[in-house]
Order: structure tokens, then C-alpha cells, then sequence
């Protein structure tokens, strides 16, 4: 894998991606749980690339639809779930003087509770449990030994003195509670799993959040209105494309780069390329050994 992605980022493409598709677009990437060592290496590449900007930049552009305000190759750095690693980001970010945004698990942030996703099995595979109503993938965990609000010995997420320490540097925003697939909950659990979120971070964390990042990128119009009636004043998705003052704010595009620590990877990968190549192979349905669903 590591030939095809060298390969891709000589072949010109990845340059031909980022000095003319999002030259005039805003592309947000999406990680996750970098380590230190692969977040300087990434970050720092992104910097000489791009023009990173935070994601206010980009919704006060939307919102007084003037596109002047953006620079060229716009980009917005955004991190999911709020993994205890996120503390790692803080010197690196510091000395870069770029901003970022994590989405924090609200019901998961400031306890020793853990992420769901650490407790598939073989037989209880991360796509089989996605596919599960919200009220089956509890069940069925819960038989695995895994309870979402169980405190265990050790935190996976970022504390509550972490998330003050990084507040000055970071825009917190919101992930949901326990992370979800929404539009496999019922109303009432959608609407507490975006509404108490909010309210979690802001009352008990002293956050503004105004953002939400749809679990597992799955969303439906009932999501997107509840966010929108609950103070929310977007919403980000893994759907595959770049952003303009003209797209959706409750349905904005974002590319998954992943964690990787090759730099050819997340040349390829940041440009956009890689998830538009996916796209083609997942709409016809063939497979060349690549996965089409990016990880979210």
C-alpha cells in the first residue's frame, strides 16, 4: 500500500487537486488519535501547504456569504471522539500557531468511562454493530462485558483539567454523548444525544458550542434539525467533497486523512484524492483491495 501511495502522490495529481480543486474551496480534514511524533510530521506539512483557519473563519464567511474573507487552499483541521492522546497535539499546535477543533464524546470526556468501539470482537465486528439499532448495539455489547456509562480503572478520552488546559488553543465542540449512529436512534435518544451533549460541555466543561460532528458520519433530517432547533450552527459530515460559502453548514463535507505517520499517504490523502478515487470504486461497485468507507 505504501508503493500505491507513493506512486499517487509523484503521479501530479495530489498537486493538481490542491493547487486547483482546492485552491477556491475549503477543505476540512478529519483524524482522530494521533501520537505526538506523527501530528508534528502531519501538521507541519499541512502548514506549508495550506492556509489554516479556524472553523469560525469559515462559518462567519458563510454567514455574511462573502468568500473574499477566505484565503486560497482554506483549510480546516478538525479531530473526532476526544481521545486522551488529543493531549499530545498541545506543544505541536503551540509552536505551529495553528488552530483545530476537537469533537468531544460529552458523556465519555472527564470520566474513566470507555469509547464502544474498543469492545468490537470478531464476531461483533465495528460494521455489523453500526448497522444494529442504537438500543441492539447496547444489548449486545452489554453481553460482551462493555456498558457505556460503566467507570473502568483507566480513561481513554481527555479530562476535564486537560480540556481547560487546551481551551485556549483548541475550539471544543460537540461529538454527541456516547457516539451513536443517529439515524439509528429513536427520537428521544437522537435528541438527548445532541441536546445533553450540548449542554454537558457547556455547563459542565464552561464550552461555547455551536458545532456537531455526526458519529460514525451517519445523519438524517431528523438530526440535522434537532441540532439546528438546539443552538447548533453546523454540522460536519464525512461525506466526501470541499466546502464554499454556497454549501449546507448542517451537512458540511470533510475528508478523512486518517492517522497515518507516511507522508505520502497524507499527501495523497489531504488533497482529496484518495476518498474521490474510493468514491468512483464504491459507485461501481468493484473492488481493487481499497476500502471505500473512509474511517470516521
Amino acid at each position: 500500500m505504501k508503493m500505491i501511495f507513493k506512486i499517487l502522490r509523484y503521479s501530479g495529481l495530489p498537486f493538481f487537486f490542491r493547487e486547483v480543486l482546492q485552491r477556491n474551496r475549503v477543505t476540512i480534514l478529519l483524524f482522530h488519535d494521533m501520537p505526538k511524533s506523527t501530528a508534528e510530521k502531519a501538521l507541519r506539512y499541512l502548514k506549508q501547504e495550506y492556509n489554516i483557519i479556524r472553523l469560525e473563519d469559515y462559518l462567519e464567511a458563510v454567514e455574511m456569504r462573502d468568500a473574499s474573507r477566505l484565503p486560497k487552499k482554506s483549510l480546516i483541521i478538525t479531530f473526532d471522539d476526544g481521545h486522551i492522546r488529543n493531549y499530545e497535539l498541545l506543544p505541536v499546535i503551540r509552536e505551529l500557531g495553528i488552530p483545530i477543533t476537537i469533537f468531544l464524546c460529552a458523556g465519555i470526556v472527564g470520566t474513566n468511562r470507555h469509547f464502544w468501539a474498543n469492545y468490537a470482537t470478531d464476531e461483533l465486528p465495528i460494521p455489523k454493530l453500526k448497522t444494529m439499532s442504537n438500543r441492539e448495539r447496547i444489548r449486545v455489547l452489554n453481553e460482551v462485558g462493555f456498558e457505556q456509562e460503566q467507570e473502568f480503572n483507566t480513561s481513554q478520552a481527555l479530562s476535564k483539567q486537560q480540556i481547560n488546559e487546551m481551551n485556549e488553543l483548541v475550539n471544543f465542540q460537540s461529538h454527541t454523548l456516547f457516539h451513536p449512529s443517529l439515524p439509528r436512534c429513536s427520537d428521544l435518544e437522537a435528541y438527548k444525544e445532541i441536546v445533553m451533549a450540548k449542554e454537558t460541555l457547556e455547563k459542565d466543561f464552561g464550552l461555547k458550542v455551536n458545532a456537531i460532528s455526526y458519529p460514525i458520519g451517519n445523519y438524517s433530517n431528523r438530526d440535522i434539525e434537532i441540532a439546528r432547533q438546539s443552538g447548533h450552527q453546523c454540522g460536519v459530515t464525512v461525506d466526501y467533497g470541499f466546502n464554499t460559502i454556497d454549501s449546507d453548514p448542517f451537512r458540511m463535507k470533510r475528508i478523512s486523512a486518517n492517522d497515518t505517520d507516511n507522508i505520502d499517504e497524507l499527501v495523497v490523502k489531504s488533497s482529496g484524492l484518495w476518498a474521490y478515487l474510493n468514491s468512483l470504486l464504491a459507485s461501481r461497485k468493484l473492488d481493487y483491495g481499497f476500502d471505500p468507507d473512509p474511517e470516521r
